[in-house]
């Protein structure tokens, strides 16, 4: 039990140091980037038309000329306290307006990974279990095919499809326009939604489907499945007894390696769909130099990331025993 601590532990602080260097990397990108905070957010227009000492305040407020390293210790002494700071942009707490966006996308990435997950395992097997068939050559083909396609092209080609020609989905959004928030139902999320969900979802069915396939094909041409057969065991019961526990463990490990790939996707997305989620707010504080709210949306997308990989770390004992034994012993 010690030692379970002791890596739990160590993966603590491994993922603390991780996520302070992917928030330095963030900073560093956006402090040498091209965009003018005044230009994007104010407008060149309105510039022309201030007083020095306008500008002046605009430029404290928005930290220009301010040391970058300053800035970035100021931010991050704050974040260790419990502060994320004021968005720029917002002009709302950080972690209010991330708490808003979260909601929003949190169950549009759960939906997308449950989804992608389950589909691509099935497809996975199902494949693997035919292997050279037609049934083998189009589920292999379809992945390989999605694998290639960029998650805002095929948005667009659903949204065209669905919202556009059939219209059976809405176009956009997360809520119908014109509606207040009161009069807003859960089928209306629901039906806002689909197509977002649906797009993340084929996206990221490929890459579990083709590792469990090759996996299962594996399986199937080793020994004891070949003697299991001898013994007159059925396809079903080779799966059950043999194949599945073998199988799920490097299944695991590439859904909750996923999530990376879900966030990243959830981001054009997003903006293809105009649904107003943590993506979206990334592009947006991206853009409109919103240092605040772009270092903690970076810090919570880092941490979902490195504690799926947590997890499938501490399910591995679950799943095998042979790691748990192992991992005891070691």
């Amino acid at each position: 039990m010690k030692r379970h601590f002791i890596f739990i532990g160590k993966q603590m602080i491994r993922m603390l140091l991780l996520t302070f260097f992917v928030s330095l990397a963030a900073f560093m990108l956006l402090s040498v980037s091209p965009i003018d905070p005044l230009q994007a957010n104010i407008g060149q227009a309105a510039l022309g038309s201030m007083s020095q000492e306008q500008i002046g305040k605009l430029q404290a407020y928005w930290g220009v000329g301010e040391p970058p390293a300053e800035r970035f210790l100021a931010w991050a002494g704050d974040f260790f306290r419990g502060d994320m700071g004021v968005s720029l942009l917002y002009r709302q707490p950080v972690a209010k307006v991330i708490g808003v966006k979260l909601v929003n996308s949190l169950w549009l990435m759960l939906i997308a990974w449950v989804l992608s997950g389950a589909a691509g395992f099935v497809l996975g097997i199902l494949a693997g279990l035919r292997e050279g068939s037609a049934l083998d050559k189009i589920i292999k083909g379809y992945s390989l095919l999605i694998a290639s396609t960029p998650a805002f092209w095929l948005a667009l080609v659903l949204l065209m499809i669905f919202a556009v020609w059939l219209k059976v989905l809405p176009i956009g959004l997360s809520v119908p326009i014109g509606v207040e928030a009161c009069g807003v139902t859960v089928m209306d999320r629901v039906r806002h939604a689909i197509l977002p969900a649906v797009t993340l979802s084929i996206t990221g069915i490929a890459g579990i489907t083709l590792h469990t396939r090759e996996k299962m094909i594996e399986i199937m041409e080793s020994d004891y499945v070949l003697f299991a057969r001898a013994r007159g065991e059925s396809t079903f019961e080779i799966v059950k007894n043999h194949a599945l526990r073998n199988v799920l463990l490097p299944a695991l490990t590439l859904q909750f390696a996923s999530i990376s790939e879900i966030i990243g996707g959830s981001v054009l997305v997003e903006q293809t769909f105009s649904y107003p989620g943590l993506g979206q707010a990334a592009v947006t504080a991206g853009l409109g130099s919103d240092v605040p709210l772009l270092l903690g949306i970076t810090v919570i997308s880092a941490l979902f990331v490195f504690g799926g990989n947590l997890i499938a770390n501490l399910l591995y004992g679950v799943i095998d025993p042979r790691i748990r034994r192992g991992g005891a012993g070691a």
